[in-house]
């Protein structure tokens, strides 16, 4: 399910995209992508975007001492995405406030682009030694307002 930096996307539309691939694990008995998997593809666009930007979870916590945790999550399952389908899974900035940031995040299938599921994340930056709120640096925020 992972994508190599050559494969990463910014569409047309401003948002950000990632290739995954779904295997046997992704699915349930039925051969269809098990519903909360959805949040692990939308969680990797998220680090991947990251990435690409040239930051990684890992360096902001340690040189910043700050996380992205969610803190709420809204599901539309439209389509179902089968063992073998290539999906394009993205984000775009919805809003962008202090300490937070909501995504619109999407599944698509890769031909056709017909949508599977769409979602809504909000995301909180955190200090995380104490688990408390803080602003997103600035260095971030002129990065997310580009996908808005």
């Amino acid at each position: 399910m992972s994508a190599s930096a050559t494969e990463l996307t910014s569409a047309t539309d401003g948002a950000f995209t990632i290739p995954v691939r779904v295997y046997y694990e992704d699915t349930d008995a039925g051969g269809v992508v098990y519903y909360a998997n959805y949040l692990r593809f939308f969680e990797r666009c998220r680090t991947e975007w990251l990435r690409s930007i040239g930051h990684h979870q890992a360096d902001l916590l340690a040189d910043q001492g700050i996380a992205f945790v969610v803190r709420a999550v809204a599901c539309d399952y439209q389509r179902p995405a089968r063992l073998d389908d290539l999906l394009t899974i993205g984000l775009q900035v919805e809003k962008l406030g202090r300490a937070q940031i909501v995504f619109r995040q999407f599944a698509r299938r890769a031909e056709g682009g017909d949508d599977l599921v769409t979602a809504t994340v909000q995301i909180v930056c955190v200090k995380l030694d104490a688990m408390k709120t803080t602003p997103i640096p600035e260095f971030l925020r002129e990065k997310l307002e580009a996908l808005q």
